[in-house]
Protein backbone atom coordinates (compact mmCIF):
# COMPACT_ATOMS: atom_id res chain seq x y z
CA UNK A 1 0.00 0.00 0.00
CA UNK A 2 1.29 3.42 -0.94
CA UNK A 3 2.00 5.94 1.80
CA UNK A 4 -0.46 8.82 2.06
CA UNK A 5 1.38 11.97 0.96
CA UNK A 6 -1.40 14.28 2.07
CA UNK A 7 -4.03 16.17 0.12
CA UNK A 8 -1.52 17.79 -2.24
CA UNK A 9 -0.75 14.44 -3.95
CA UNK A 10 -3.75 12.83 -5.63
CA UNK A 11 -2.16 9.53 -6.73
CA UNK A 12 0.22 8.30 -4.03
CA UNK A 13 1.19 5.09 -5.83
CA UNK A 14 2.23 6.91 -9.03
CA UNK A 15 4.00 9.58 -6.97
CA UNK A 16 6.11 6.93 -5.21
CA UNK A 17 6.95 5.21 -8.52
CA UNK A 18 8.07 8.49 -10.07
CA UNK A 19 10.18 9.35 -7.03
CA UNK A 20 11.80 5.89 -7.15
CA UNK A 21 12.61 6.56 -10.82
CA UNK A 22 14.41 9.76 -9.82
CA UNK A 23 11.79 12.48 -10.35
CA UNK A 24 11.90 15.46 -8.01
CA UNK A 25 9.09 15.72 -5.45
CA UNK A 26 7.57 18.63 -7.39
CA UNK A 27 7.68 16.86 -10.76
CA UNK A 28 6.31 13.62 -9.30
CA UNK A 29 3.42 15.51 -7.68
CA UNK A 30 2.60 17.41 -10.91
CA UNK A 31 2.50 14.23 -12.98
CA UNK A 32 0.57 12.22 -10.39
CA UNK A 33 -1.98 14.99 -9.96
CA UNK A 34 -2.40 15.57 -13.70
CA UNK A 35 -3.00 11.88 -14.33
CA UNK A 36 -5.40 11.60 -11.38
CA UNK A 37 -7.36 14.63 -12.58
CA UNK A 38 -7.43 13.38 -16.16
CA UNK A 39 -5.90 16.59 -17.45
CA UNK A 40 -3.25 14.87 -19.54
CA UNK A 41 -4.83 15.17 -22.95
CA UNK A 42 -4.19 12.33 -25.37
CA UNK A 43 -6.74 13.62 -27.87
CA UNK A 44 -9.01 10.65 -28.12
CA UNK A 45 -6.36 8.08 -27.33
CA UNK A 46 -4.55 8.44 -30.65
CA UNK A 47 -0.90 7.65 -31.04
CA UNK A 48 1.49 10.24 -29.70
CA UNK A 49 3.53 9.91 -32.91
CA UNK A 50 0.55 11.23 -34.88
CA UNK A 51 0.42 14.48 -32.91
CA UNK A 52 2.26 17.67 -33.84
CA UNK A 53 5.42 18.69 -32.06
CA UNK A 54 3.57 21.73 -30.66
CA UNK A 55 0.90 19.45 -29.16
CA UNK A 56 3.62 17.29 -27.63
CA UNK A 57 5.37 20.36 -26.20
CA UNK A 58 2.11 21.50 -24.62
CA UNK A 59 1.52 18.09 -23.07
CA UNK A 60 5.10 17.86 -21.83
CA UNK A 61 4.65 21.25 -20.18
CA UNK A 62 1.46 20.13 -18.44
CA UNK A 63 3.22 17.18 -16.84
CA UNK A 64 6.40 19.08 -16.04
CA UNK A 65 9.00 17.49 -18.30
CA UNK A 66 12.28 19.38 -17.98
CA UNK A 67 14.27 20.26 -21.10
CA UNK A 68 11.30 19.84 -23.41
CA UNK A 69 12.05 22.94 -25.49
CA UNK A 70 15.24 21.38 -26.87
CA UNK A 71 13.79 17.91 -27.49
CA UNK A 72 12.96 16.43 -30.87
CA UNK A 73 9.49 15.09 -31.54
CA UNK A 74 10.73 11.54 -30.92
CA UNK A 75 12.33 12.56 -27.62
CA UNK A 76 9.11 14.24 -26.53
CA UNK A 77 7.11 11.08 -27.25
CA UNK A 78 9.53 9.00 -25.16
CA UNK A 79 9.53 11.53 -22.31
CA UNK A 80 5.72 11.71 -22.22
CA UNK A 81 5.43 7.93 -22.19
CA UNK A 82 7.94 7.70 -19.37
CA UNK A 83 5.95 10.50 -17.70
Amino acid sequence: MAKDHGPSVKDDRLYEKLRADGASPQKAARIANAKAAGTIDHRGGGKLEDRTKDDLLDEAGKIGIDGRSTMTKEELVKAIRKG
